[in-house]
């Protein structure tokens, strides 16, 4: 089980690639971390989104992570789509509901 909610359907290829990537990081927290924001978003991203999306998936984990929490600034990764990303965790969007 992969955890997504999204089909793949409809997208192109390679956003097809983005999503299955953003939930097959190699830790857990990441994958739900990546892979719920993908869910979210993937079929509205502009292509430069797209482009520094995947950037931002090739990232390991910890500093990813640690970007993510505690605010540090993620250098070379400024993007509007990293902020995007980091504000859809920290606003609870990417929280499921129980």
């Amino acid at each position: 089980m992969t955890g997504t909610t999204r089909s793949s359907a409809g997208l192109d290829a390679r956003r097809r690639r983005i999503l299955y990537r953003a939930w097959h990081r190699g830790t857990r927290e990441m994958d739900l971390l990546m892979g719920r924001f993908a869910d979210a978003h993937i079929a509205d991203l502009s292509e430069e989104d797209v482009a520094d999306f995947e950037l931002l998936i090739e990232v390991e984990d910890p500093d990813l992570f640690g970007w993510i929490n505690s605010g540090t600034p993620a250098p070379a990764f400024d993007t509007p789509i990293f902020h995007r990303f980091r504000q859809f965790h920290l606003s609870g969007e990417g929280v499921p509901e129980i």
